[in-house]
This record gives structure tokens, C-alpha cells and sequence, in this order.
């Protein structure tokens, strides 16, 4: 393993690369200029055109507009001048963009986003595009983190360095426009211009038609068991660029740096990387197709948690053994603790899925003016989410906070619960709105009430109401709802 330095003055930022020395690209020219599908691409430099240092958008977007409709107007069509657009100057810069924007934090080389400023985004950008051009370019392990999951295990997080992220998200832009115009209209998870509300309104709109059992899995350790043969051949239906190619396989066999050691990545793609949603994704495009073909119910899929609408519970039980053969050929599993088949009908069972709890309701609005008897599918925050919620305030409310300001314990509060609440509101969820909105309220109470202690005077703590906290700042969830309709 050999280390690349580059710092100024006595900065030095070390940036891990691979150990494969096997590795022989095919290097091209790297001041010429190639044309490929009707569009001319620079192969020089990174060139900052625009305020910051940051390229035109505008300029990416065309060409993802560009290769989105070249897949559009040819079914089979295969990709093989992508690096080349990779490593242009405007892409590296908007993926720096991004990167940034994102935050995140440091890989193995501990060098951060402000670092990087500190040394020069447009010298780190051209070193980048340069060893990219050049083939020298190794992707450094990535950074093994653990945090906490709701049923108490722990889930790894592998975070690549920034250098790597840039290289990422760059790829990232110029190959997602390409399987996005392949991606069914089923899947939700990690794609632009679709959310996890978009699939849950899908589940909503579909009850009143009639699907009404539902087939609720989820895929075992999807991450870390995707197949690195079976993923590189659905990345070939579609790309030819034998150095984009070995590109994603340098980021899959990067290893992964856990307590000092490096280990070896045979399998899976790291959850905490640029690309991996999209690696996942059209990992799972095969499922996709082959369930849609198939005509099973209606999928519904947000990354590795999915569902299946469907008429009877005979059609479900199919659909589960359906999609268990279909996961199987790819080397997965059904979670047997998260897969199971519920009856809506009537309101007799009810099901968890994207943080929400859906269940059926009784409209009474039709039972009083017409006597009918109809059911909504309804949707709230799950047990599991308000849990999280209360245990998020509990930690910005807790006993070592009673040194704080009020109005900063109130801004941290408040970037949580717009954020919480921005996810839950188009939901039938007034009540939970309600009790979190009560609960913030007790916490700073009883934090301000310990804060003050003997010199709590009479009657002080009788002001501190809920709406003296909302005159302080304090964001009151109740009265953001909008109903999936007005949404």
C-alpha cells in the first residue's frame, strides 16, 4: 500500500489508495477533445466558470438530459465514452458542489471538507481529474462506522474519504440519467424527483381500488450481500466503458478500514457511499422487471424495504413466494422477522412501512350524511418512530443541556422537528403531532425548572406554558399537517 501526500506548507493531507498494482489502464491523450453520441467533451482540466469556483449547473444538466433521451430513443442501446465526461472539469465541479452541500464526515485520511478548502478545491479537482485521465487514480478504503438501529443492533456505515466522494458523485452524474430511464415507475428509493411520501400516496390512492391485502418484506442484509458479478453484469446492459467499468469495480473492492485493519470487500457495496444507492438500485432493476413481468399485484419498492398491493390474500401468498424464487436468483433473501402478509379490509390489521403505520379507518363523514360504510387508508408516525422522536428530544433536553440558552436549546429543537415534521405531515397524524408537541414542551419545563432550582420563584414556572414557549420560538408541530391531497 503506497500513500499519495499533497498539502501547503507544512499541511499535509494523506489520502489511502489501493494495493492492486495489476491494474493497467488504457491511457488517451489528455489535451484532446473526443466526440461521442453528438456531443464534444473536453478531456483537459478543471476549469472553475462561474461564481465560487462552481461550474454552471446548467451545463451538467444538459448533458444528463442529453444521455437520458439517447437511452429513450435506443432500447439497447450501450454507453462507451462516459470516463471522458467523468472527469470533465464542469462534472468534478458540480459533484464538489455536492459533496459540500452534503457535509458528511471524514474518511481514513481524516481530511475534511475544510481542509480541502484550505488547500484548494481547484487543485484538489485537477489532481483528481488528472490521475483519473492518467489511470493512477485508487480509491481508498472506506471508514467503518457503526450507528445505533431502532431494535438496538448496530448498522456499518462505510465512509469513503472526500477525494473518493467527488470521484462518486461525478460518476454518480453522468451514469444515473442513463438507468434512470430504464428504473420502473415501482421503485421510490434514492431517485431524483421521487420519496419515500411519493410511495407511500401510491399504497394510499391503491386501497380505494381494491388492493386491499398487502405483502409487506424486506430484503435481508441487502447492503453488504449484493454480488459484485451479478451487479457488474446489469451495469453492462448499459455501459461499454471498460475504464468506467473497472472504475466501479476499483470503488467495490476498495476494502474497508475497521479499528486499524484493512479487510478485503468481496461482496456488498457499503451503505454510506455516493454511488451505492445507485449500484443498488439497478442491482435490484432485475427484480424490478422480472416481478412487474410477472403481474403478481402491484410493487411497491423503496430501496431494499418493499411492498405488494394485492386483491386476496391468495395473491399476496404468491406474491411472497414470487418474490422469495426472484431474490433468490440474485443471491438474496426475504428478512423472515419483516415479511408478512396483512388484511386491510375493514380495519383489522394494519402494517408498518417507511416510518409511517398504515391502517384503515371508517369514514364518518359518509356513515352521517349517507350511511355508508367506506374505509381510508390512514397513515401516522409508527410506535417506533415516535420512540426515536421522544428519544432525539430527550438528548437535546437531558440534564447535561442546563447550562444552555434557551433560544439555543429551542434552535437545536426546532431543526429537528421541522425536518420530523416536514416527513409526517401529509399524513393523518394530528395526534402524534399533538403528544410530540406536548412532550417538547415537559422537557423544557422540567429542564427549566432543575436550571433554576432554589432560585425558582413563586409562581415562575406556572408562565412557562406552551404557548410562552411558541412566543420564544419554539415550533409548534400541530397546524403544519396537509392532507395527501392538499400536499
Amino acid at each position: 500500500m503506497r500513500a499519495v501526500w499533497f498539502g501547503t506548507g507544512e499541511t499535509r493531507l494523506c489520502s489511502l489508495v489501493g494495493k492492486d498494482r495489476s491494474y493497467k489502464p488504457m491511457v488517451r491523450s489528455s489535451g484532446a477533445q473526443r466526440e461521442s453520441d453528438g456531443v464534444v467533451v473536453p478531456v483537459g482540466g478543471c476549469e472553475p466558470a462561474g461564481v465560487d469556483g462552481c461550474a454552471p449547473i446548467d451545463n451538467v444538466r444538459k448533458l444528463q438530459r442529453k444521455l437520458w433521451a439517447a437511452v429513450k430513443q435506443s432500447e439497447g442501446r450501450r454507453f462507451h465514452a462516459l470516463f471522458v465526461r467523468i472527469h470533465r472539469g464542469d462534472v468534478l465541479w458540480e459533484a464538489w458542489r455536492r459533496v459540500r452541500a452534503n457535509r458528511g464526515a471524514v474518511g481514513v485520511d481524516r481530511m475534511t471538507l475544510a481542509a480541502v478548502e484550505d488547500y484548494g478545491v481547484e487543485r484538489m479537482l485537477g489532481e483528481l481529474s488528472g490521475d483519473l485521465r492518467s489511470g493512477i487514480y485508487r480509491p481508498a478504503p472506506v471508514r467503518r462506522v457503526e450507528i445505533p438501529k431502532p431494535d438496538g443492533r448496530r448498522r456499518p456505515l462505510g465512509i469513503p474519504a472526500v477525494r473518493d466522494r467527488v470521484a462518486q458523485r461525478a460518476a454518480k452524474l453522468v451514469l444515473e440519467p442513463i438507468f434512470e430511464a430504464d428504473f420502473l415507475p415501482c421503485s421510490y428509493g434514492f431517485r431524483p424527483k421521487r420519496s419515500a411520501t411519493d410511495a407511500l400516496d401510491r399504497i394510499r390512492v391503491a386501497f380505494p381500488r381494491g388492493q386491499q391485502v398487502v405483502f409487506e418484506a424486506d430484503i435481508r442484509d441487502f447492503f453488504p450481500t449484493i454480488d459484485h458479478d451479478r451487479l457488474m453484469v446489469e451495469v453492462e446492459r448499459r455501459v461499454s466503458d471498460h475504464r468506467v467499468l473497472k472504475l466501479i469495480r476499483a470503488w467495490l473492492r476498495a476494502g474497508v478500514l475497521d479499528q486499524g485493519v484493512v479487510s478485503e470487500t468481496v461482496t456488498g457495496t457499503p451503505q454510506g457511499g455516493v454511488i451505492s444507492p445507485l449500484l443498488a438500485n439497478i442491482y435490484l432493476h432485475a427484480f424490478d422487471r422480472a416481478f412487474t413481468e410477472h403481474g403478481t399485484g402491484e410493487l411497491v419498492r423503496y430501496a431494499d424495504d418493499f411492498v405488494v398491493l394485492c386483491r386476496s390474500a391468495s395473491q399476496a401468498e404468491h406474491a411472497q413466494h414470487r418474490a422469495a424464487a426472484l431474490l433468490g436468483d440474485l443471491g438474496l433473501e426475504l428478512h423472515p422477522d419483516k415479511t408478512a402478509v396483512v388484511d386491510l379490509r375493514g380495519g383489522k390489521e394494519g402494517f408498518d412501512f417507511l416510518g409511517c403505520h398504515l391502517h384503515a379507518r371508517m369514514s364518518g363523514r359518509s356513515w352521517e350524511q349517507k350511511r355508508i360504510v367506506g374505509y381510508y387508508l390512514h397513515r401516522w408516525p409508527s410506535q417506533r418512530s415516535m420512540q426515536r422522536a421522544r428519544l432525539r428530544i430527550k438528548a437535546f433536553t437531558g440534564r447535561h443541556r442546563g447550562g444552555s440558552e434557551l433560544k439555543d436549546l429551542i434552535a437545536g429543537l426546532n431543526l429537528f422537528l421541522r425536518g420530523w415534521g416536514n416527513y409526517f405531515r401529509t399524513g393523518n397524524a394530528a395526534a402524534e403531532f399533538v403528544q410530540l408537541d406536548r412532550y417538547v414542551v415537559w422537557r423544557l419545563k422540567r429542564l427549566l425548572i432543575k436550571k433554576r432550582g432554589r432560585n425558582l420563584r413563586a409562581g415562575q414556572a406556572r408562565r412557562w406554558t406552551p404557548a410562552w414557549f411558541h412566543d420564544q420560538g419554539l415550533h409548534q408541530l400541530m397546524g403544519t399537517i396537509s392532507y395527501p391531497k392538499a400536499a
